[in-house]
């Protein structure tokens, strides 16, 4: 490793990496000496272009380059790896990560319209970002690392559809990494639970009581607080750099959220 770099000269593409934990992983793959193009919606144009004009300022060997796209549009999607390709001549990693958490709702205020948008974004999006890099990840034995969430694995109350595309990114990570393994190509994903970040912070806004809702999210883990966005980069980095010998596995980063007994019974509907 190049100066102690974990990850020198290789090229990553990242999915809503303009905050949260995209930012951090856009960071810490820079740090550790990648090539990072990372990409957010139009609107996010100004914060991108800031945050690469700060990465190129921190005086690491790694390049950042931001480029707008909607993991919505296919043609978006093929105009991104292209650009990829062009500015750095071929692609190790892909990881995906843009998504959308919808505030909670009862199944009965849920319109379909509404779930399929969240499908296109939460897990199509994942889907067409794999589909174009593919190609390109095979010739390299690179990787892919799906963003999923730990309520994919156990649930979550009133957020059927979220949880819905979650689960289904884990299940396509496995089955991804079966077609994929004759091509050298690793294919993993991370789980976070309860993780501090703007869409948690948005999310909790959205409640009655706020401070109640960020207490009660740090309370669910036996590490009695949140993780942080830093913590999931340096898993992603983990899978992406060091785990040659993991395929198709879900990494738990919960704090220990999901062990245990805990009162779970609901109010009985009237």
């Amino acid at each position: 490793m190049a100066s102690g770099l974990r990850y020198p000269g290789k090229v990553a593409l990242v999915t809503g990496g303009t905050r949260g934990i995209g930012e951090a992983i856009v960071r810490e793959f820079v740090h550790q000496g990648a090539h990072v193009v990372f990409c957010a919606p139009k609107a996010e144009e100004e914060v991108g272009e800031a945050l690469e004009q700060a990465l190129k300022e921190s005086g690491g060997l790694g390049k950042p380059f931001f480029w707008p796209c909607d993991v919505t549009s296919e043609q978006d999607i093929q105009a991104l790896v292209s650009t990829t390709l062009q500015r750095f001549g071929h692609l190790d990693c892909l990881v995906n990560n843009a998504g959308q958490h919808p505030p909670e709702q009862e199944i009965d205020d849920i319109s379909p319209q509404k779930f399929r948008e969240l499908l296109e974004i939460n897990l199509i999006g994942y889907f067409l970002m794999a589909k174009f890099t593919l190609p390109h990840l095979r010739k390299t034995r690179g990787n892919i690392i799906n963003i999923s969430s730990l309520v994919g694995v156990f649930g979550q109350r009133q957020a059927v559809p979220y949880v819905a595309t979650k689960g289904a990114v884990t299940a396509m990570t496995k089955a991804m990494a079966i077609d994929e393994s004759r091509y050298g190509v690793r294919v993993n994903s991370i789980s976070p639970g309860n993780i501090w970040t703007p869409m948690w912070a948005d999310l909790a806004r959205q409640t009655s009581n706020p401070e109640a809702a960020i207490q009660a999210g740090k309370e669910a883990q036996l590490l009695a607080r949140m993780g942080t966005p830093e913590e999931c980069a340096r898993a992603v980095l983990y899978l992406a750099a060091d785990a040659t010998f993991c395929t198709g596995i879900d990494l738990l980063l919960s704090g220990g959220a999901e062990l245990g007994y805990a009162p779970k019974s609901l109010p009985t509907a009237s």
